[in-house]
């Protein structure tokens, strides 16, 4: 049995996982009560900050790519994470002191943050793994980083477990919140630098080095050239721009013990599209083409499926809905399911747009700079779902944009996949991992079964 190295893609993609799982995984889990567990009055504040949050988030992550290759994701985490932990609090003295602008300025720094922790995340999780694992990595990646959401969810359902149903989140949750935040910055200083990781096929994760600002710069902008990451900014923009409307969603029609089952379910229902996805991905009996497109057309049927029946079911009320209902009413069932495979088909499509970002290079500067370039055009999308939803807009009218930006952006993944490649691979990645100088032999072996595959 072959030992795990703690600079093995698999411990850092566990380590990056758990961090996750701490600060934007518990994050989830106030999102998914109404956004921090709001009640009626409060929409509109919540709709304020998060359009901030997003928009902050937008810019930053633009140059995120260039903080991350200059800092190391070690230390990018760290500060990313900080942004998580001072919004928490800022929910929690909202509660208690009704303080707006805090919030609001909570969540613009946590935009901020956020940006450069997504960006670190994306460079770890897509250069890291070998390339027939990176399907399997991204799964793992995201079951972890749920399980943030499912724990979160849970820790509110028990404390709120006999909730009227018209209170917010009590003080204890966004205690308990707030210290798992810490643990979890903390926990990023455990993360490699990539020119420290090997993986097991004898490749290294290479960086380059003393790289400045100006070069990083433009790089940044080099990323507008390509035109892969310009057919995919539909995918991009579409990717977190349901978020408003689903979370506004189990806000308005259940009560707030059954949001957070919903929340539970909701992110546990991820971690299945995951594996389930990642397996798809990774299958290595196909070329990696064609693993894509099969990947793509599950991604596609599910989420046609499943928009098409949320649109049906929002034609049935509207914001002047006031019965909240519980798990125990009739009727619980059908919108409990739509709801949770709301979050399946988010899953789905995230795991594969980072997959695609993956297959489309090894090297973690220039997938830190797509990582950035994702997170900033998604948390636009997200600012502008937002800013749509803190002014009331009919929320048929939002499922109905929600759908639409999915279904547009189906068309230009395909042309994406079509033209990846089976390998990124050369001989530069290899590395000598022992005293033999085996290195040679490593490179010959992987160069001839990438022949053989592409026969």
């Amino acid at each position: 049995m072959q030992k795990i190295r703690y600079n093995s893609p698999l411990v850092q993609i566990i380590l990056l996982g758990f961090v996750c799982f701490c600060c934007p995984g518990m994050y989830n889990a106030l999102s998914g009560l109404g956004a921090g567990g709001r009640i009626g009055s409060d929409v509109y504040l919540t709709d304020s900050s998060n359009a901030a949050l997003y928009a902050c988030f937008a810019v930053v992550g633009f140059f995120a790519g260039s903080v991350n290759n200059t800092l190391g994701p070690r230390y990018t985490l760290l500060i990313g994470s900080v942004g998580y932990v001072l919004y928490s609090i800022s929910l929690w003295v909202y509660d208690t002191k009704a303080n707006a602008a805090f919030v609001i300025a909570a969540g613009a720094i946590l935009g901020c943050c956020a940006g450069l922790l997504w960006t670190a995340q994306g460079s770890i999780m897509m250069s890291y793994p070998e390339e027939k694992n990176k399907g399997k990595y991204v799964s793992i990646f995201w079951t972890l980083f749920n399980l943030g959401g499912v724990l979160g969810s849970l820790i509110p359902l028990g404390l709120n477990l006999t909730s009227s149903g018209e209170g917010g989140v009590s003080t204890g949750t966004y205690i308990a919140f707030v210290v798992i935040m810490i643990i979890g910055g903390l926990c990023s200083l455990l993360i490699c630098k990539p020119n420290s990781v090997v993986r097991a096929d004898g490749t290294g994760v290479h960086m380059a080095q003393n790289t400045t600002w100006k070069q990083e710069l433009k790089g940044v902008i080099g990323v507008f050239s390509q035109w892969r990451i310009m057919a995919l900014l539909p995918a991009f923009l579409a990717s977190n721009w349901f978020y408003s409307y689903q979370f506004g969603l189990n806000a308005l029609y259940f009560d707030v013990a059954t949001r957070s089952l919903n929340g539970t379910m909701y992110w546990a229902m991820q971690i299945v599209a995951s594996i389930f996805l990642g397996q798809v991905l990774d299958y290595a009996k196909l070329k990696r083409r064609s693993r894509g497109l099969i990947g793509l057309a599950i991604t596609f049927v599910v989420c046609m499926a499943v928009w098409a029946g949320g649109f049906v079911f929002q034609l049935g009320f509207d914001r002047s809905y006031s019965n909240p209902i519980h798990w125990t009413d009739p009727g619980f069932a059908g919108p409990f399911v739509l709801y949770i495979f709301y979050g399946f088909t988010d899953a789905l499509y995230q795991t594969y747009l980072y997959w695609l970002m993956g297959a489309m290079s090894n090297d973690p500067g220039m997938l830190a700079r797509y990582a950035g370039f994702y997170k900033a055009v998604q948390s636009a999308g997200g600012a502008i779902s937002f800013g749509i939803d803190a002014v009331h807009t009919d929320l048929r009218w939002e499922a109905l944009i929600c759908w639409l930006l999915v279904f547009i952006s189906f068309p230009l993944i395909a042309v994406v996949t079509w033209n990846i490649s089976d390998t990124n691979i050369t001989v530069e990645d290899f590395v000598d991992t022992d005293t033999t100088g085996s290195v040679s032999s490593h490179y010959q072996e992987k160069n001839e079964v990438s022949h053989d595959s592409q026969a």
